[in-house]
């Protein structure tokens, strides 16, 4: 055989589309992560945009003025107080909300548990900067429960969109 017939013959089994399709995903790793990168971006901004519509429901109903404290300050979170109660309950909500954002933007069920810690974790670097490090067992199980929340909610709808049956056209033939 010819060089010309062997790459001919290698450009028509499956092995060559699979090295094509593995060199052009080498070529666009960057562009890859920087859509991770956007993806969570989003999805942080998006959680804090649904904490502080829950905040201002809840909490500033409560409050006479509201303050970022409230969203960093591991003090806050306290189940000594009604106020206290309201912030957990945002928190909460918050998780439940992204969860369904992660559902939205992910899309895809095992990489849930990624999008829902990197966003906790960065939660968590925001608070040390604001406050400290978050001493509070109630700071903690909240945090713990929403990554948890967000999580298992999110997987359970991804799962159940990528468990869908998919619909096949039915056509009749003519013989």
């Amino acid at each position: 055989m010819v060089r010309g017939e062997k790459i001919r013959q290698l450009r028509s089994t499956k092995i060559w589309f699979e090295i094509r399709i593995r060199d052009d995903e080498a070529g666009n790793i960057d562009k890859i992560f920087r859509r991770i990168d956007r993806m969570i971006v989003c999805l942080q901004c998006l959680y804090y945009i649904t904490l502080g519509l829950f905040m201002s429901i809840l909490v500033g109903t409560r409050v006479s003025r509201m303050s970022l404290i409230y969203f960093f300050d591991y003090s806050t979170l306290t189940t000594s107080t009604v106020t206290g109660w309201c912030v957990i309950a945002s928190f909460v909500l918050s998780a439940l909300a992204g969860a369904f954002y992660v559902f939205h933007l992910v899309e895809r069920s095992r990489k849930c548990l990624d999008f829902s810690a990197t966003l906790f974790i960065v939660h968590l670097f925001i608070c040390i900067i604001y406050g400290g490090w978050p001493s509070s067992i109630t700071w903690w199980v909240v945090s713990g429960t929403g990554l948890a929340v967000m999580t298992l909610v999110g997987e359970r709808l991804c799962i159940r969109r990528e468990q869908r049956e998919i619909p096949l056209p039915r056509y009749r033939s003519n013989v």
